[in-house]
Formats: C-alpha cells, structure tokens, sequence
C-alpha cells in the first residue's frame, strides 16, 4: 500500500508500507481529522487540558496504542507457554483471591498454591 506523506517544508512523498500498517495510518489520520474538526467545533483552546482537566487531553497516540497492541499479545503468548496450574493459580490471585481461598478452592495445602504462584511470577519475570 501507498501512503501520501507531506513534510513541513510542503514537499510530498509517496511511501511504500505494509497493508496493516498503512490501514492503522489511514485509520489514525482519519481519527485525527475528526478530532481537530471536534475540537474547531467546540472551540477548544490549545491548552484546555490545562484548564479544563485531564478529560479534554487525547494521550492515545499511535505509538502508544501500537504499544500497547504488541504488549497485550506478548502477554497472552507468555501465559499461553505457562503451565496450566500456575495460569490458574495466578490468574485467580490476579482476580483478588488470596492463596488459602485458591487453596480451599482447588483442595490443596496453601503452600502448594504459594509455591505454584511464585513459579508462574517467575515464569512471567522470566519472559517478560
């Protein structure tokens, strides 16, 4: 796919790029543009976030949603390699359980699950 890019000084390039990458480009230039139509709309100053608060402020950048696209199925790869117990066991720690209620739960020795999370925290610090 071909993407249009102009430079500050007016002059302009065609790129060639990956079809999902130059989909996401597209995507957030079509997201930006509705958003400084928004903003003109409503009349937003340039430093309302500073004004107004935290809710007026866009933080999402493509960068930053690339980023977190990549980290989330980096996670889901590592917890999918982990053993099924310890998946388990940390996930319903995760959810807010405590070791002896994941131990009633399972019919195991409290220990056995503190071990068993430990090892999967291991496993992730590992991978991570």
């Amino acid at each position: 796919m071909k993407i249009n890019y102009t430079f500050a000084n007016g002059e302009n390039s065609e790129v060639e790029v990956d079809e999902e990458i130059g989909t996401f480009i597209l995507d957030s230039r079509r997201e930006e543009e509705n958003l400084g139509r928004k903003e003109r709309y409503h009349c937003y100053s340039m430093d309302a976030a500073d004004y107004e608060g935290r809710e007026y402020a866009d933080t999402e950048t493509p960068e930053t949603v690339l980023e977190q696209e990549t980290e989330a199925q980096w996670v889901a790869e590592v917890m999918a390699a982990m053993p099924d117990v310890q998946r388990r066991r940390l996930l319903l720690y995760a959810e807010g359980k405590t070791l002896r209620e994941i131990a009633r739960m399972e019919g195991v020795d409290h220990k056995a699950v503190k071990k068993s999370v430990e090892a999967a925290k291991k496993f992730f610090r590992k991978n991570f």
